[in-house]
């Protein structure tokens, strides 16, 4: 669960737990005021939600869903309101780009989320319910992966408990360090699921509607009784005309490692899916039948 700071009773004699809230809440708090300034809020039609100053010459990161048409306004923590015009938008990541008649905003620092872990301090900023640059701290639950109807999906979402309400969409979600990790999306149960800053920063890059490398298989992790191997990716399913189909993978194919780095654990391998980039090769290891194949797949952008 999302972590909720409260003072102690004046009475109240501190105790190793509550000094070590008070100190991560300090920290929250001095994080948050740094990056108040590169998070506007962003009024779109019907509504309005958050906004992350991506460049300095005014290029702003959104939902898509926060901003429905080609216009919206976007209100800085001085209060300066500034017409902007829709550049870029990705519908099936959630992802809008806009531009701004400014100069020397003031622009988040990129963290790399393929480095992202379970239990690191998570921290979110928006503008929910009204309420202008609120934030909340709680704990990366999982990277690069999420539960869906469809089965779980790995290299999307960075999971946290950390609590998103309506205005929340489209701010950042941010690291110890106040880098920016990830885009502040939707809520999945009891979780916020954010989209991972190499992938935004791909798109922003693209200023299209570049999605991440697509390879076409699905598995599930296994582990392997091998010395040299932890775990594996089993493919229990290989699209047809796909990368992964044209290259000869086939289901049952166990992939151990990509471009010479192996899987060691469940977050290895959606770290390594966010580094690959569309039309550059891929050196794919796999076992097959316990024996190891080397197989070169390039990957392509998912429509």
């Amino acid at each position: 669960m999302a972590i909720t700071f409260a003072a102690p009773p004046p009475t109240a004699v501190p105790t190793a737990q509550t000094a070590g809230a008070g100190v991560i809440a300090a920290a929250a708090a001095a994080i948050a005021e740094r990056v108040r300034a590169s998070v506007p809020v962003v009024f779109g039609p019907g509504g309005n939600g958050s906004g992350v100053v991506w460049r300095s010459d005014g290029l702003i990161v959104t939902n898509s869903h926060v901003v429905r048409g080609e216009r919206a306004e976007v209100r800085f923590s001085d209060d300066r309101a500034l017409p902007a015009q829709l550049v870029a938008r990705h519908p099936d990541r959630d992802l809008a780009l806009l531009k701004v008649d400014a100069e020397d905003l003031p622009a988040v620092e990129v963290g790399d989320s393929s480095t992202v872990r379970p239990g690191q301090l998570a921290i979110a900023i928006g503008h929910p319910l009204g309420f202008r640059e609120a934030f909340t701290a709680g704990v990366i639950v999982a990277a690069g992966q999420a539960a869906t109807e469809r089965g779980p999906r790995v290299g999307d979402f960075i999971q946290a408990d950390v609590t998103l309400l309506p205005g929340n969409s489209g701010g950042p979600l941010l690291d110890a360090r106040g880098r920016v990790i990830g885009i502040n999306t939707m809520v999945n149960g009891e979780l916020s699921l954010a989209i991972p800053s190499q992938a935004v920063e791909r798109f922003v890059a693209g200023r299209r509607g570049a999605a991440a490398a697509y390879l076409g298989v699905n598995g599930v992790l296994v582990p392997l009784r091998r010395p040299s191997e932890a775990v594996g990716f089993l493919l229990t399913e290989v699209v047809e005309g796909t990368p992964a189909d044209r290259a000869g993978l086939i289901i049952g194919d166990v992939v151990i490692g990509l471009d010479g780095a192996a899987l060691v654990d469940q977050e290895s391998l959606p770290a390594a899916l966010l580094r690959l980039v569309p039309g550059q090769a891929v050196q794919v290891d796999v076992l097959r039948g316990g024996d190891p194949r080397l197989f070169t797949v390039v990957p392509t952008e998912r429509a």
